[in-house]
């Protein structure tokens, strides 16, 4: 509760205390501490948490399967999302039961472009991570919203596949991009030679 409502005080109270599990998962959601935290923004948390060798920071919750850099990633927490990926046991390709989707995914899809600029740094990040969710890449899921920024950076990624369909509709991302009118999308689609236009 301290970690989710973000009084870092308490929490460090409570890590203080020889017998407090850091890592130990709400009943009602399944989540950790440290999911809570990186879920809601709340940085100084984060960092305490990180530091204990006994906190998991892959660690996903029953509700979603989500791990908390899934978590930041969705919803924007960029120093957060630094914080973690110092880590390197994190995993960056991570993916939830809510249709498998990775970090990079929901970063792409809600536009948080640092954040996207931070997962591709890391050489260990797949740029076509699809997971369950009818095989929608990243490149497609940025080029749908339109955003423009996120789809070139994913396109500086020597093995991002631009061809590659969903598995709902078939759609290619210039055909999601075409389809929505994101024309500057469309303009940086068909100035890559590896593109099939059809």
């Amino acid at each position: 509760m301290a970690a989710r409502n973000g009084h870092e005080g308490i929490v460090k109270l409570l890590l203080e205390q020889g017998d407090v599990n850091p890592d130990t998962q709400d009943q009602l959601y399944g989540q950790s501490p440290l999911s809570w935290a990186a879920r809601t923004g709340h940085e100084g948390i984060v960092k305490l948490l990180l530091q204990r060798k006994d906190v998991n920071p892959n660690s996903s919750g029953s509700e979603s399967g989500r791990t908390p850099l899934s978590w930041a990633a969705t919803n924007g927490h960029e120093v957060i999302v630094k914080l973690l990926l110092e880590r390197k046991d994190v995993n960056p390709n991570s993916s939830g039961s809510d249709y498998g989707r990775t970090p990079l995914s929901w970063a792409a899809t809600n536009g948080h472009e640092a954040i996207v600029k931070l997962l591709l740094e890391r050489k260990d990040v797949n740029p076509n991570s699809s997971g369950s969710y009818f095989g929608r890449t990243p490149l497609f899921l940025a080029a749908e919203n339109g955003h423009e920024k996120i789809v070139k950076l994913l396109l500086e990624r020597k093995e991002v596949n631009l061809n590659f369909p969903d598995t709902l509709y078939n759609q290619t991302p210039l055909m999601v991009a075409a389809g929505n009118g994101h024309e500057r999308i469309v303009e940086l689609l068909l100035g890559r030679t590896e593109l099939n236009p059809n």
